[in-house]
């Protein structure tokens, strides 16, 4: 575990908690400081720039460099063959154009093994060097990127890394564990941003969120999102999520799915969603009749003509506006009008429940003006049981697993990161390096919130497996992946204290986790 000491110490390098990354014997060093009683923050810095890396171009068809979303990795992975292929076809073009192998480990539910290859040119010292390499191959025809090989993910690599451990001990903690969307669930905010206006000592980027307007409304939760108690995002069927208690005790990593009704009458209708755009999915993992599927398939925006989805005021200042009719209940759940098309403002302390395609008439037949309705949900664990969060508990979504009962269990194929036919999507997320923050609970309850640096020389960032085995050398008795890549932010007092990897700088997310100096310091 991270030193605990209330002034700072540098460790030497060679102790039994060095961090599992690169050879062994890499001189490391952890600074520690008190945050606040209970609450420290270490520094691990570990190993020194590589000589043996360097940047190069890979080639690649056309993916990830056309998405809006910074994050979605290019297409990059082909069979040998066509690797081959591609390859010739740049040295005919005067590219000194190698073919390479790509392998990943096993996890607890992937079998691992050969990816498939990758087509590389040019070996560069300078970044600026691989630039032109890359702008001379798009002139030729081709596409690519611009990586670093200290990225790949190499076990015999020596550097360097830097990860940022906030620990919350509960003996010692008094303040507040709290989690902050902030003043509504549809707009983004800075992670600094949500920790300075709720006066936090502390704070890290917490879940996955919707980026793309073209996948519902940017900044709303993709999965579960509970927060002071109450329900306001459905979670992706059976993906894993952080539980955490305002007191800083029983933090828990579970997997969750629900159920959610609206009742009028004898008459009851199921939900598809909560406070989200109908019809758009994000990460998938919804219902029957999703296309292309009902299961988690991350990154990926599942859709279905045919929804009903609940609306709280905590989802913006006007619900979605499209096709479609929309129930709008006031404070005691009575219908006060119904709107064609739907989307609008809600009445004070109001909600109202949408309808699209063949739902619609089932929401018209059933909530009539005057007429009362009564929403629903239940949140369900991975054996059945119920769960209901009591006013102090938030529940932020995650995934994939990385450890559980003090063992390696990383489970990208049952939370959706393995894409059927496109080996590039996991060789760019969960096999190379990148930005990652994790959070997870050690065998003494105490709470570790985690970040890693990546994208840059100074900080090369983890593999999905090695955000894994760093969780665990941590001690970290269960753990889990939290969403990273541009959105890893760490913040101590008013400062962003780790570097964001965006080229923009800190990143807008959905939700951060909030620590607080005292109980009744409440986030918005």
């Amino acid at each position: 575990m991270p030193a605990q000491a209330s002034a700072d110490d540098t460790r030497q390098p060679g102790r039994p908690t060095a961090l599992p990354l690169g050879t062994p014997g890499l001189a490391e060093t952890r600074t520690t400081r008190t945050l606040q009683p209970g609450v420290t923050l270490t520094r691990i810095v570990r190993g020194a720039v590589d000589p043996a890396h360097h940047w190069t171009v890979e080639a690649s068809i056309p993916g990830g460099d056309t998405s809006p979303d910074p994050d979605a990795p290019p297409t990059t992975l082909k069979d040998r063959a066509s690797a081959h292929a591609l390859a010739g076809d740049l040295r005919d073009q005067g590219f000194q154009a190698r073919v390479e192998r790509v392998t990943t480990p096993r996890t607890a539910d992937y079998a691992g093994g050969t990816l498939g290859w990758r087509v590389r040119t040019g070996t560069f010292d300078a970044q600026s060097a691989a630039t032109a390499e890359r702008a001379r191959l798009r002139a030729a025809g081709f596409t690519g990127s611009v990586t670093y090989t200290g990225w790949d993910g190499a076990t015999t690599d020596r550097g360097p890394w830097r990860v940022d451990v906030l620990t919350i001990d509960p003996r010692r903690f008094r303040g507040t564990l709290d989690a902050s969307y902030g003043p509504d669930l549809e707009n983004r905010e800075t992670t600094s941003a949500l920790s300075a206006a709720a006066g936090a000592t502390a704070a890290v980027n917490a879940g996955f969120f919707v980026l793309d307007p073209r996948a519902g409304a940017p900044g709303d939760p993709a999965g579960v999102g509970v927060y002071d108690g109450r329900l306001l995002s459905e979670p992706v069927r059976g993906r894993p999520a952080l539980v955490v208690h305002d007191h800083g005790r029983r933090t828990d990593v579970t997997r969750l799915t629900w159920r959610g009704r609206v009742t009028a009458g004898r008459t009851s209708l199921s939900l598809d969603g909560i406070n989200r755009v109908p019809g758009l999915i994000r990460n998938c993992g919804g219902r029957e009749g999703d296309t292309p599927t009902s299961l988690p398939l991350h990154d990926v925006t599942c859709t279905n003509p045919d929804q009903l989805v609940a609306f709280t005021a905590d989802f913006g200042a006007s619900t979605p506006q499209g096709e479609g009719t929309e129930a709008v209940l006031d404070a005691h759940g009575r219908v006060t009008e119904l709107r064609s098309p739907r989307g609008g403002p809600l009445p004070p302390g109001g909600s109202s429940v949408q309808a699209t395609g063949q739902r619609t008439a089932e929401l018209a037949e059933s909530a009539r003006p005057g007429r009362r309705l009564r929403l629903t949900t239940t949140l369900l664990n991975d054996r059945g049981h119920h769960v209901t969060p009591s006013h102090g508990t938030d529940i932020v979504n995650a995934g994939p697993e990385l450890v559980r009962d003090g063992r390696l269990h990383v489970t990208p194929a049952t939370d959706g990161m393995v894409h059927p036919g496109d080996p590039s999507w996991y060789y760019g997320w969960v096999h190379k390096r990148n930005p990652r923050t994790l959070a997870g609970v050690d065998a003494a309850g105490r709470t570790l919130l985690v970040t890693a640096d990546g994208r840059s020389t100074d900080a090369l960032g983890l593999s999905i497996t090695e955000a894994a085995k760093v969780a665990r050398s941590l001690g970290l008795r269960d753990a889990v992946n939290l969403d990273g890549g541009g959105s890893t932010t760490m913040v101590a007092g008013d400062q962003v204290i780790n570097d964001p990897s965006d080229a923009a700088g800190e990143r807008p997310v959905g939700d951060a986790l909030l620590i607080l100096p005292g109980r009744d310091r409440r986030a918005p």
